[in-house]
C-alpha cells in the first residue's frame, strides 16, 4: 500500500514515520510519498528520519508534484499549511490587535486560515477524486472541522481526526483505574470543541466520581485549565480548547501580553530548519531538541506563568490516532476512535439540529467495510447553543471561501460567539485580505 503524505516537509512528519517502523505493523505499507511544495524541507525531513534510526520503514519516496503523489495511493494523511507559519502570524496579531482571539483554529483566526487553505485542499480532494478514488483522505489540517467538510462536498471518502478527544478519553479511564478498551464512552462535539458526558465500564458510569474528586481531576489537565468547580458545575469534562470560550477575556489577555504561538513557531522552526540545512549531520539532533520544546510550550497561555506542563498531560499523538484508523479500514481489525465524520453518517442525524453534512466528532466504530458513527445522547442547553452557532459559521466560511463572496466571510466571522462586533469583524477581515496574499486571492 502506498501512504501519501500532503505537507511531507512540514515539522511533524517524523512523529507519523515513527509509528510506522514498528515491525509488527498489521498493515503492509509498502511506499510513504512525501509531497510538499518545498524540495529543501522535504530534504531536510528525510535527513531527521535517516538519523532518528527508524528501522523498517516503508521506501520513502519524495515529489512536488500533486498529480504524481497522488496517483496510487491508498491512504492520504493531509497535514498542509497554506501561508506557512508566517500566515499563521498574520492571523493572531491582526485578531488580538482589534481585542479578539488570535488562536490558531478557534474563532477569527481560525476563520483566516481556513479562507487561504481551502482552495487548496479542494485542488487536493478534485485530484484525489480523479486519480485515486477510493483512496481515504485522513485530514489532519486545521481548522480540521471545516477543512474536512469542504473536502467531503468533492470526494466523500475524507474524514477528520485529532488527538485531543481520545486523549482525554484514555486520561480520564487511566485515573478510573480501567484501560480505554475496557470501557465505552460519550463525546460529541466540533472539533475542539466538544465535552466528555459520560464514561461507563460494566454499565458503571464513572465520571461522576472522578469529577467529584479534587486528587482524580488533578490528573486531567482539561479540568485544571477551566476550573474544577467549572467541570463540577457542567457535569462534564471539555475539550481543552474550550479553555478559549469559558476564558476568553483572560486568553485574549495572556496571548496578547506576550509572544503569540506563531512567532513562538516562526522563530523556534525557523531556527530548526536552518540549523538542519547548515549541519546536515545533525538534523535529528536539532529536530529531537526543538520537537521536546514544542510539546512543553503547548497551550502555555492556559498555564500560570512558569507553570511546566506535566507528563501525564503528553503523550499518544495524531500519529497514532492515524495509524490505528487505516490499520482497521485496510486490515478490518475492529477499532473505536473518536473521528470527524458526516452527522448522517449513521444513517440518522447524530445531532437533529444540524444539516446532514455537518462534519462533527463523535465515537466510531471502524472496520474493512468503513467508518460507522456511533449515537449518543441528545446534546443539550448552552452547549447545544454552542455547537449550532459555530456550525453555522463554519458552514459561512466554507461558502465563503468555495465562491469567493466577502459579504459571507463577513458574516461568519461576525457571528462567532467570541466576536463581539460586526464592526470589529469587517476591520478584521479587511485587515486579513490586505495583509496575507493567500487570503486576498481567496477574495479576489
Amino acid at each position: 500500500m502506498k501512504l501519501l503524505l500532503v505537507g511531507g516537509g512540514g515539522f511533524r512528519v517524523p512523529q507519523v514515520l515513527s509509528v510506522l517502523a514498528d515491525p509488527d505493523l498489521p498493515i503492509n505499507i509498502t511506499e510513504v510519498c512525501l509531497y510538499d511544495v518545498s524540495d529543501a524541507r522535504v530534504s531536510v525531513m528525510k535527513n531527521v528520519v535517516t538519523q532518528l534510526g527508524y528501522a523498517n520503514l516503508p521506501t520513502i519516496s519524495t515529489t512536488t508534484d500533486m498529480v504524481a503523489a497522488v496517483k496510487g495511493s491508498d491512504f492520504i494523511f493531509s497535514a498542509m499549511r497554506i501561508g506557512g507559519t508566517c500566515g499563521r502570524v498574520v492571523d493572531e496579531r491582526e485578531a488580538l490587535a482589534r481585542g479578539i482571539l488570535g488562536q490558531e483554529t478557534v474563532g477569527a483566526g481560525g476563520y483566516a486560515y481556513a479562507f487561504r487553505t481551502i482552495p487548496e485542499a479542494m485542488r487536493l480532494a478534485e485530484t484525489v477524486k480523479t486519480h485515486a478514488p477510493d483512496a481515504w483522505v485522513i485530514n489532519f489540517t486545521n481548522p480540521a472541522g471545516i477543512i474536512t467538510q469542504a473536502m467531503r462536498t468533492v470526494h466523500p471518502r475524507v474524514v477528520g481526526i485529532c488527538d485531543t478527544p481520545i486523549g482525554l478519553v484514555r486520561r480520564a479511564a487511566n485515573v478510573a483505574g480501567h484501560a480505554e478498551a475496557d470501557i465505552s464512552y460519550d463525546y460529541v462535539g466540533l472539533n475542539h470543541l466538544g465535552w466528555l458526558r459520560s464514561l461507563t465500564h460494566e454499565g458503571t458510569d464513572l465520571l461522576p466520581s472522578i469529577i467529584a474528586d479534587d486528587a482524580k481531576l488533578e490528573h486531567l489537565e482539561e479540568a485544571r485549565t477551566v476550573g474544577f468547580d467549572w467541570v463540577r458545575s457542567l457535569g462534564m469534562i471539555p475539550n481543552e480548547y474550550l479553555y478559549y470560550y469559558y476564558y476568553n477575556r483572560e486568553s485574549v489577555a495572556a496571548i496578547a501580553s506576550g509572544q503569540t504561538r506563531g512567532e513562538f513557531l516562526l522563530h523556534q522552526q525557523g531556527d530548526f530548519y536552518e540549523r538542519a540545512a547548515a549541519e546536515p549531520d545533525r538534523a535529528g539532533e536539532h529536530w529531537l531538541r526543538t520537537h521536546n520544546e514544542r510539546e512543553a510550550t503547548y497551550m502555555a497561555e492556559s498555564r500560570e506563568e512558569g507553570e511546566a506542563r506535566r507528563d501525564e498531560d503528553m503523550g499518544g499523538g495524531y500519529e497514532h490516532v492515524a495509524l490505528e484508523l487505516m490499520t482497521a479500514l485496510a486490515s478490518g481489525i475492529p477499532a473505536r476512535m473518536i473521528l470527524g465524520v458526516a452527522n448522517n453518517d449513521a444513517g440518522q442525524l447524530i445531532v437533529p439540529q444540524l444539516r446532514d453534512d455537518a462534519v462533527i466528532e463523535v465515537p466510531c466504530t471502524v472496520d474493512g467495510n468503513g467508518i460507522r458513527p456511533l449515537p449518543q445522547a441528545p446534546l443539550t442547553g448552552p452547549e447545544l447553543g454552542l455547537v449550532t452557532s459555530v456550525k453555522a459559521c463554519e458552514e459561512l466560511v466554507i461558502d465563503a471561501a468555495l465562491t469567493g463572496e466577502k459579504t459571507l466571510a463577513w458574516r461568519a466571522l461576525a457571528s462567532h460567539p467570541l466576536v463581539d462586533s460586526i464592526a470589529v469583524a469587517k476591520d478584521v477581515l479587511d485587515a486579513y485580505i490586505d495583509k496575507n496574499p493567500d487570503v486576498a486571492k481567496t477574495f479576489s
